[in-house]
């Protein structure tokens, strides 16, 4: 059984701490969600995403059913059991696949209709084979089918896009779910304010358990993404979890919390570690960089992952020199680690009453200006 319940509200902005239970155990929230698209988060194994406090996990439902399968999955005891991972599991619905595979699909009122990329056969993906398919996984939380347009696509296509994305909600709702599986709507709109409102007050009347809010960080600026944002939260249900998909920039992270978002997943933090590139307070650092070359001091003394408590920049420096794939592997983990760890500051600063000065310290704002969106 799922339930939500907000704890606390910051005085001074919308950012909220809350428990949303699942059937695989409660994600405190605002929580950063690691992606692991193929039932495994790159680079790292459950234990590792385990030590960096990471709640709850994803995996992707159009992948995982081209590879390996969903009735495998189902017949190895379910996506925990397949994939060694015993806390909450959220799979998305495939919806990003329409974007990002757009030339392998063809979208009509049925469903998605993809070319696979991994043997050219087409395969339909629909509202209610997604449900079905993540019927079989077992996740905790189960996205809705949606159709995630481009940043650049013509007024129509957008409008086309949102209205669809709510017809197919409605369909996913009426469609077959696993006993206390969390189902969640996901709102689109692009950045056109109308459509944001206009989607989120609709998709806000279904009766989901949460409410995924798509189409943003695909290619727009930041300041169209905060309106278009607003525009979502403001006409959605106060009293169930709001999922910013696809987020995940520590400033972005700051600025979604204080606007009212209580979920966040992204591949940043594996993607930039596989390359190098490391999370600071100060910025990000790369590791090939020679100036590393001597540096005994671990990336951040004051971080509790394994890169930094037990290894220099120099070594990480060397690694990546070297080609050596552990050097991924701390990277990734300390990102990971980083972006947990400073959703979870918010959290308790929104608890304590003290957000603000949070927020003035994390982005080096004036206490006067640490009003995320005022600023």
């Amino acid at each position: 059984m799922t339930s939500f319940a907000v704890l606390s509200e910051s005085t001074g902005s919308r950012a909220r701490a809350g428990v949303f239970q699942t059937a695989h155990g409660p994600i405190e929230t605002p929580a950063f969600m690691p992606v692991g698209t193929n039932a495994a988060v790159r680079g790292l194994t459950p234990a590792d995403i385990q030590s960096t406090g990471a709640q709850c996990v994803l995996g992707n439902t159009y992948h995982l059913w081209l590879q390996p399968g969903a009735e495998l999955i189902e017949q190895a005891g379910g996506l925990h059991a397949f994939m060694g991972w015993n806390g909450p599991l959220l799979t998305d619905s495939g919806g990003f696949q329409v974007l990002s595979l757009r030339r392998f699909c063809v979208v009509d009122e049925r469903g998605a209709t993809f070319r696979s990329h991994l043997d050219g056969n087409e395969r339909l993906l629909t509202p209610e084979t997604a449900m079905e398919v993540q019927a079989r996984l077992g996740s905790d939380i189960a996205m809705a089918l949606d159709v995630c347009p481009p940043y650049s696509c013509a007024a129509s296509e957008l409008f086309e896009a949102s209205e669809r994305t709510l017809r197919w909600a409605e369909r996913s709702l009426e469609a077959t779910h696993a006993p206390g599986q969390a189902v969640f709507g996901i709102a689109q709109g692009g950045v056109d304010l109308g459509l944001r409102t206009e989607a989120a007050a609709a998709l806000g009347k279904m009766a989901f358990d949460g409410y995924g809010i798509g189409g943003l960080s695909v290619g727009e600026k930041r300041e169209q993404t905060w309106p278009a944002l607003g525009a979502s939260i403001d006409n959605l249900p106060t009293d169930r979890p709001r999922y910013l998909m696809g987020v995940g920039d520590p400033s972005d992270l700051i600025e979604g919390i204080a606007r009212g978002v209580d979920l966040f997943d992204c591949v940043l933090p594996t993607r930039l570690g596989r390359t190098g590139t490391v999370l600071t307070a100060q910025g990000q650092l790369d590791l090939r960089h020679a100036r590393f070359d001597q540096i005994q001091q671990p990336i951040d003394s004051a971080c509790d992952c394994a890169a930094c408590t037990r290894f220099s920049l120099g070594y990480l420096h060397h690694l990546f020199r070297s080609g050596e794939e552990l050097g991924m592997r701390l990277a990734s983990l300390h990102n990971v680690r980083f972006l947990v760890r400073l959703v979870a500051d918010a959290r308790r600063a929104i608890l304590t009453g003290d957000f603000e000065s949070f927020v003035a310290y994390a982005t080096g704002r004036s206490a006067q200006k640490a009003l995320v969106g005022q600023a």
